[in-house]
């Protein structure tokens, strides 16, 4: 029997879930949680062998808690399922440990065959996704940013100003200008909030909540 845990902040989403997966004789739904904080909760608790996780979440999103739960919990599979398929989401969650991807509109037998997948720690993606991974593994090969480059942009897309940046990360204001000159270049723009942009669709940072 194979142990499910579903993940998702919409109560009618998980009320389905729970539904079509307990249809299945060979699955059991061991609990479910409306958020990544409880999921990681739900996890130490309950010890499920598969996490349905969804991306967009209050307090603690998908991709994070996937991320703790790998690092915490190894022998746990988490199978993604969402509505979105940005190269961000996408990337953001492979790279936190999810060993499958799936969008919503997953047919039913393909979603359960998939979580079975998933336990078995095979990785399982939705066509759309498989197609956006492969097309950005054929692309040149981009200029990563530093990690302080990287800390000045995630400042910069909360709102922060150079000066506050610079208070933030105890550096000149003057440095901050030239961390984010240098991440200008490397992402082909020319003002903050296109860098932000990009960076985001790179996956180098979180989309907003």
């Amino acid at each position: 029997m194979i142990r499910v845990l579903v993940v998702d902040d919409h109560p009618v989403v998980r009320g389905g879930l729970e539904g079509l997966l307990a249809a299945a004789a060979d699955l059991q739904v061991v609990g479910t949680a409306a958020d990544g904080l409880e999921a990681l909760a739900k996890v130490a608790e309950l010890g499920p062998d598969v996490v349905l996780m969804d991306l967009r979440m209050p307090r603690l999103d998908g991709a994070s808690a996937t991320e703790r739960l790998r690092r915490d919990h190894p022998g746990v599979h988490v199978l993604v399922l969402t509505t979105y398929e940005s190269d961000a989401d996408i990337v953001r969650a492979v790279e936190a440990g999810a060993t499958g991807y799936l969008l919503k509109d997953t047919p039913t037998a393909q979603l359960t065959e998939a979580v079975r997948a998933a336990a078995r720690g095979e990785t399982v993606l939705a066509p759309p996704v498989a197609a956006r991974l492969v097309a950005r593994l054929r692309e040149p090969a981009q200029e990563s940013l530093t990690p302080r480059e990287v800390e000045v942009l995630r400042a910069v897309a909360r709102g922060s100003t150079n000066a506050e940046v610079a208070r933030e990360l105890f550096i000149g204001e003057a440095t901050v200008k030239t961390h984010l000159l240098r991440a200008f270049a490397k992402l082909g723009v020319d003002d903050r909030t296109h860098a932000v942009t990009v960076a985001m669709q790179r996956g180098l940072l979180p989309p907003p909540a």
